[in-house]
């Protein structure tokens, strides 16, 4: 059964909103953990617009289960990274324009590149994640680059509607997770996941955990972290 790793960004998008001090995505990440989350995400963006280094130093100290560090591939952020030393680190793409993650990082033809991150990374012990589109060549592509996990991209799935063409992009996920583990790959998941979509992707051979952000937060803004994350947990 996959588990679920909760993403605490939008806890410190409410936080910058007003440049305070709360909501504390730290804060989150415990009531999280209490829950029964299995793992804490936070996305360190170039531009800080949610997540803050502070956050991210925190959060290793304080995080009982496993911290994901996503970020972009570039040499601020591995510096950061190598000196924080998360359990892992997703390898995402990023724009400054973009509201959120609008698709998976292009591996193809950037694996000898990506290869170097990568081992960099393992050689501190920091397992690595690519976030990758669900296209069995970019699959491919993931595992020249030495990373041990991927991450599939489900945000075409959530955003799909109509029986035809949800039943398409779910059928992507699963051929992806099939070759990824024949490929000796770990699998994640994640990105527009929600409690009326989620059921279907937990259901996919070899998802080891799904990656949840906006919707667990969404609706701890109204009935509290803790419930929030139970209600997913009992969905997957």
């Amino acid at each position: 059964m996959a588990t679920l790793g909760v993403n605490v960004d939008h806890i410190a998008t409410i936080r910058q909103a007003r440049a305070e001090s709360e909501p504390d995505p730290v804060q989150a990440a415990v009531l999280a953990e209490l829950a029964g989350a299995s793992g804490i995400t936070a996305h360190l963006r170039e531009d800080r617009r949610h997540i803050q280094d502070r956050d991210i130093y925190i959060l290793k100290q304080v995080v009982k289960t496993h911290l994901n560090l996503e970020m972009a591939p570039v040499t601020e952020m591995v510096n950061i990274a190598v000196d924080v030393l998360p359990y892992m680190v997703t390898l995402v793409p990023e724009k400054r324009q973009e509201k959120t993650t609008e698709g998976g990082l292009p591996v193809r033809e950037r694996e000898k590149e990506l290869a170097e991150i990568v081992e960099n990374f393992r050689s501190h012990n920091i397992l690595v994640s690519l976030f990758i589109d669900p296209d069995i060549n970019e699959v491919k592509a993931a595992k020249k680059t030495g990373a041990t996990h991927i991450e599939l991209h489900t945000g075409y799935y959530a955003n799909s509607s109509g029986i035809t063409a949800i039943s398409e992009e779910l059928g992507k996920l699963k051929d992806c997770a099939m070759a990824a583990n024949k490929l000796g790959l770990h699998i994640n998941a994640g990105h527009g996941l929600n409690y009326r979509n989620v059921g279907s992707v937990a259901q996919v051979d070899y998802i080891e955990e799904l990656n949840i952000g906006h919707s667990i937060i969404a609706r701890a803004a109204l009935s509290g972290m803790e419930s929030a994350v139970r209600d997913m947990i009992a969905l997957i």
